[in-house]
């Protein structure tokens, strides 16, 4: 297979001066790109009622279209599922992605149409690699496999025609040929949704294999390499695969992870960060140790950026490419080739570079954890402690919560300080309930508590009376319009409690 090494390099380079068209162009790039999108949908039930067909320019739109939420596309979503058609795209949608993400609801199911997996998913994926030979001429990386590691949820049927799962099970499932040739495992193993049959079905079946690359959630990842090294005796992953040169990674902070994948794989590897969702593949590292994600800007996805000070206002003013500005806050509204129109995804972002355009995801709207990959936005936490404190007769004062990332001494958690009111009577009892409504009101959370292989149940510390008061107060903070954050995606609050009781 090595010998095919400097072909693919070449083939991955022929591609460069697709990318560089639209890295050089990028306004117009993205002129065409919603050209095509409002063109494609003028006949559409959703594009009748905007009336696409006389909208010729990008400020045409923006004044006729609305920005949406998923619950205002939801009614349109639930009819797609039905099998009505031509509601919001005009070509058969018969996939949908399944994520909780930012809604209320438990689950979401973003609609997948052809062309956003063929001009968006699968040309992305392309790109990525075209750009990591452009910059890595003498990777083998093609030569070996690509062990992929996701699809929590099987594919499961809506009716004859319709199917979801999580996005990596629907990316599987529709991969052209090309991409089984240089992916393990095998699909019914790579679709399992018993994680800890798997985990070992994946250790079984890929110790042996020549992987070049693993993509995967690091949670995930960590336990695989873990049951591998157990299985073959090995110290590091570059006893069990020599040829490791890459992993990528997205959805969740690597930054807590890297040291404890220095450590398994034993070598310099390199690291790819790339943002991918149910909604659309969105960027990339074009350069691996990059500040930054080069934004894809033609791959059937139109966008505009909402300034942070925007959002909540009826009428939020939204921004273009070309008014973008280095280090400030924005919200992505993207009108893509699955039918979202001027969709608020959730994520905050802010540009590292303007030339070219790169980014790098900040954080979410909405209050939310999302270490692990289980997007446990403030609606969920609200709705599960509000049911567990009727259940056992608590009464909470204030709270706030965090992750405790995985580590060689456990599993990754979530830690839960808690000024009670009224405590309850058996705290282990009250963090069992409180488990359980968590898994209610989120799936992905659901799944990563499965058998706690990568989440194990919350750890609840009870705190002092007046403990946030006094936070508050050492902070300048106490009273008003000032509250203690309930959910963070990292641990800076946390601990900031934790040595002020310690101090005290």
């Amino acid at each position: 297979m090595k010998l095919l090494s400097p072909a693919i390099s070449t083939l991955a380079r022929l591609r460069s001066w697709r990318i560089e068209a639209w890295i050089q162009h990028p306004i117009s790039a993205q002129r065409e790109v919603l050209q095509d999108l409002v063109t494609a949908a003028q006949y559409t039930e959703f594009g009748r009622l905007y009336d696409f067909s006389s909208l010729f320019t990008t400020r045409a739109f923006k004044q006729a279209v609305p920005i949406h939420s998923y619950e205002d596309l939801k009614p349109y979503v639930e009819r797609i599922m039905g099998g009505e058609q031509n509601i919001l795209w005009n070509t058969p949608v018969n996939w949908f992605a399944k994520s909780s993400g930012t809604t209320s609801d438990k689950s979401k199911f973003i609609p997948v149409s052809e062309e956003s997996l063929v001009d968006g998913h699968f040309k992305a994926a392309k790109d990525v690699l075209s750009l990591y030979y452009i910059h890595n001429p003498d990777s083998d990386l093609l030569t070996g496999k690509g062990l992929v590691i996701g699809g929590s949820h099987t594919i499961s049927n809506l009716h004859d025609e319709a199917h979801f799962g999580d996005l990596s099970a629907v990316l599987m499932q529709n991969t052209p040929f090309w991409g089984n040739w240089i992916r393990t495992p095998e699909l019914k193993i790579a679709l399992m949704d018993e994680w800890e049959s798997k985990i070992e079905m994946l250790a079984d079946t890929t110790l042996l294999e020549n992987v070049t690359s693993v993509s995967g959630v690091p949670t995930w990842t960590l336990v695989l390499f873990q049951k591998i090294l157990e299985k073959t005796g090995k110290q590091t992953m570059k006893e069990v695969w020599p040829s490791l040169e890459l992993y990528m990674h997205g959805g969740v902070s690597f930054h807590p992870y890297k040291e404890q994948f220095k450590k398994l794989i034993g070598e310099d590897i390199h690291y790819l960060e790339m943002y991918n969702a149910s909604e659309g593949f969105f960027a990339a590292q074009d350069i691996p140790g990059s500040d930054g994600m080069l934004l894809f800007l033609d791959h059937g996805i139109f966008y505009e950026f909402m300034p942070l000070e925007e959002y909540g206002k009826d009428e939020p003013r939204t921004i273009g490419l070309k008014d973008v500005e280095l280090h400030q806050q924005y919200a992505p509204v993207i009108s893509t080739n699955g039918g979202l129109w001027r969709y608020l995804i959730g994520d905050t972002i802010e540009f590292t570079s303007l030339k070219p355009f790169r980014i790098k995801v900040s954080g979410r709207l909405k209050l939310y954890i999302n270490a692990f990959g289980e997007e446990l936005i403030i609606d969920n936490a609200e709705r599960a402690i509000a049911a567990t404190c009727q259940l056992t007769g608590t009464v909470i004062t204030d709270y706030t919560a965090a992750p405790v990332y995985f580590s060689e001494d456990g599993n990754g958690a979530h830690q839960w300080l808690i000024e009670f009111e009224k405590e309850p009577e058996d705290l282990g009892a009250f963090t069992h309930i409180l488990d359980e409504e968590l898994k209610k009101q989120n799936s992905d959370y659901e799944a990563k508590r499965h058998k706690g292989i990568a989440l194990r149940e919350p750890v609840i510390l009870p705190l002092p009376r007046g403990t946030f008061s006094q936070w508050l107060r050492d902070k300048n903070k106490l009273g008003g319009q000032h509250k203690i954050p309930r959910l963070s995606n990292d641990r800076k609050l946390v601990e900031e409690i934790l040595k002020m009781l310690e101090n005290q």
